[in-house]
């Protein structure tokens, strides 16, 4: 289909364009002339970005599918304006083998709206005790490889994962969680756990890693990048290893600068998450480190659960929310419009070029010639959450009922309208 997308504020900082100006796209790519025999699309007050990335979400599928599908997942990024998905490896079976890839590219070209991209494992069934095959699994077509809902506690085990990372050309993704230090904790360790009764998960149970990341990427000299950073001692480390050049990174979720520890106190279960929600010091060293780029990435850790598993005790109930869908809303609406932080083009930054970067992907542009992936967004838009209209099976969401400012309203995907509001 051919599109011009008309009088839109151009946000692409990859080109460094920030004005009023028409997009087109030719047979679903972007093109320098307006083609004809078109659909115009009125952009008038909306901003026209490239299509967003979210590099940290959890499809579920193969293994899980009660939980999320391929198709499901899709249809959610879609209508929380993205693009590209990058999807982690704890399925069932792990996506620690070429065949399981594989099957995962094909089934997603099958069902998805959205470009999936997957990720391959560290170690074997996400054990940590034994390298997966690093460089068939490349060759399969990962973006990246990570053990993302676990941590890796061997650091020699670690450092060859880089090593050959390194040799293939893909990034390792780090989920941060060193396990004797947190042992059983649950929830952040401070005041709200003692008063409740909760087993505590100090923030240095993720500083520990971040500092051994760090480490290893100077050693190796090759991007290591450290999921859902949460506490403001991991921000003083990436902080100080990024001046001296090192090739480390991280990312932050919109639940970690939303939300703080206190909103654990009635035992909802949906508050409960991976790192664990923290404190107000901690949202204010995040922001900071988002406002002077320490921080360059915004990811959902989008983890759908069904209804049935967490309507348990809270000690029971598995961590993660969803979240692909309440993401671009939250961001905008916390970052922009109440706390000031960074602007709407250093949010789409965050979520188009910057992953693309660190994921050597060809994306988060709107360059001529590359794929007609835009995402349309009214960043003025008053709307609430309601979690039982979600596009994910899953609704394991806190922010249903909040009311936000700024969405997408129009997803296009190689020039094709995937979801339109």
């Amino acid at each position: 289909m051919n599109v011009i997308i008309q009088n839109g504020r151009v946000i692409d900082p990859a080109n460094g364009r920030d004005e009023v100006a028409d997009v087109f796209i030719t047979d679903g790519k972007i093109a320098a002339t307006a083609p004809r025999d078109t659909e115009v699309i009125d952009g008038s007050g909306l901003i026209v970005a490239p299509g967003l990335i979210d590099i940290h979400v959890h499809l579920r599928e193969p293994g899980y599918g009660w939980k999320e599908t391929l198709a499901s997942g899709a249809r959610a990024a879609a209508a929380g304006g993205f693009t590209t998905v990058v999807c982690m490896p704890n399925t069932l079976p792990v996506a620690d083998s070429p065949s399981t890839v594989t099957w995962i590219n094909e089934r997603a070209a099958e069902t998805a709206c959205v470009n999936i991209l997957p990720t391959g494992a560290i170690s074997r069934n996400l054990a940590g005790e034994e390298l997966a095959p690093i460089g068939s699994l490349a060759h399969a077509g990962v973006v990246a490889i990570t053990d993302d809902g676990r941590c890796i506690q061997n650091n020699e085990l670690m450092r060859r994962a880089v090593e050959y990372a390194r040799m293939v050309g893909v990034p390792v993704l780090d989920h941060c969680q060193d396990y004797n230090l947190v042992g059983k904790g649950i929830v952040h360790e401070g005041y709200w756990s003692t008063l409740l009764g909760l087993p505590g998960w100090p923030s240095a149970g993720e500083e520990v890693i971040v500092a051994r990341n760090i480490l290893l990427a100077e050693l190796c000299d090759h991007d290591i990048h450290c999921q859902h950073i949460s506490s403001a001692g991991s921000v003083r480390l990436l902080r100080e290893a990024r001046a001296r050049g090192v090739k480390i990174s991280g990312e932050v979720c919109p639940h970690h600068i939303a939300l703080t520890d206190e909103s654990i106190q009635n035992f909802d279960t949906n508050y409960k998450m991976n790192p664990p929600l923290r404190t107000e010091a901690d949202i204010e060293a995040l922001l900071e480190a988002i406002a002077d780029g320490t921080i360059g990435i915004l990811a959902s850790d989008h983890a759908p659960h069904a209804r049935f598993e967490k309507e348990v005790e809270f000690d029971a109930a598995p961590f993660g929310i969803v979240g692909l869908e309440t993401e671009l809303g939250l961001f905008i609406d916390v970052l922009v419009h109440k706390t000031g932080t960074i602007d709407m083009l250093r949010v789409i930054e965050m979520l188009t070029i910057a992953p693309a970067r660190l994921l050597k992907i060809k994306k988060g542009t709107l360059s001529v010639g590359a794929s007609a992936d835009v995402t349309l967004i009214d960043p003025a838009l008053e709307w609430t959450v309601d979690a039982k209209s979600f596009e994910t099976v899953s609704c394991n969401s806190p922010f249903d009922g909040w009311k936000l400012k700024g969405r997408a309203v129009r997803t296009i995907v190689a020039g094709q309208t995937a979801w339109k509001l």
